[in-house]
């Protein structure tokens, strides 16, 4: 039988100007899906409330042109899709793997005993309480999903053959209080939606793969290969471990170096080659 056509995909939140690193991101999926013939998908993840701005959509567009790639089919809004989250969450409510949660941060970290890949893991206060819905976090009973799914495994063409460990997470937000849904629920399921083969992402995304890998085998959707690519790092101003290039640090947008007349393709072309800006360079460290 021959093997599904590649399809992979870029799928950046307008919440802030693109960087080098959403460049990287950007220029690993592309490539990956010409390389075998395939589709490169772009998806703009907007359900981020107030911090998604309709203006940097165009912008997004923009830079990816300027950069030399061309994307296959038309853009997708993840926005359009908000209704396909909350019915597959009420799927997982109907099978008695969701419960509301009201505890705070501040109430969380009183109470957590470990860490997890995203942080102080949730104790599991609100689980068996009798809580008011209302405006309410849904969190996935984990150690209840683990039981119905079993053993899972899942392929990264980097690091290879893994064993799936979504307990590290705890159990996790699927329906957050301030957005229609999670990270972990829409990139899951909008992935199946638009046919992706190949999930490209940066190594700091490597430990979700466990939960959304679960999610997958909850809601019967079909299972890609990832590829989890090194992250453009930069050094930490207090001498600290090397850093992730961010938005929220101001590192050099795109659309700058494009109104200073930069080559984008002649720059694609050399972080292809792994030649970076001063002061940049290719890493899987981060803060």
């Amino acid at each position: 039988m021959a093997a599904d056509p590649v399809r992979t995909r870029f799928a950046p939140s307008p919440n802030g100007p693109l960087h080098l690193g959403h460049a990287w991101a950007a220029i690993v999926a592309h490539d990956r899906a010409r390389r075998d013939c395939g589709q490169f998908l772009l998806r703009i993840e907007d359900i981020d409330g107030a911090r998604s701005r309709a203006e940097l959509i165009e912008q997004t567009l923009d830079n990816l042109a300027w950069l030399g790639l061309t994307w296959d089919g038309p853009v997708v809004l993840q926005s359009a899709r908000v209704g396909g989250h909350v019915a597959a969450a009420e799927r997982l409510k109907a099978m008695g793997l969701l419960y509301p949660c009201q505890c705070t941060r501040s109430e969380i970290a009183a109470a957590a005993t470990r860490h997890g890949p995203d942080g102080l893991v949730y104790p599991g206060t609100c689980r068996g309480r009798a809580v008011d819905p209302a405006g309410a976090a849904w969190r996935l009973d984990m150690g209840a999903a683990m039981a119905l799914a079993g053993v899972l495994t899942w392929h990264d063409e980097i690091a290879g053959e893994q064993t799936a460990r979504p307990d590290l997470f705890g159990d996790v937000v699927l329906l957050r209080k301030d957005a229609p849904s999670s990270y972990h629920l829409s990139a899951t399921l909008d992935d199946a939606a638009d046919g992706i083969t190949v999930v490209t992402r940066g190594a700091d995304l490597f430990a979700a793969t466990h939960v959304h890998r679960l999610l997958q085998a909850l809601l019967g959707l079909p299972v890609p290969v990832w590829h989890h690519h090194a992250l453009l790092v930069e050094a930490a101003p207090d001498g600290g471990p090397p850093r992730k290039l961010a938005k929220r640090r101001g590192s050099p947008a795109l659309s700058d170096r494009r109104a200073a007349h930069e080559d984008g393709r002649a720059l694609a072309d050399a972080l292809r080659a792994g030649r970076f800006p001063d002061g940049v360079w290719a890493g899987t460290g981060v803060t």
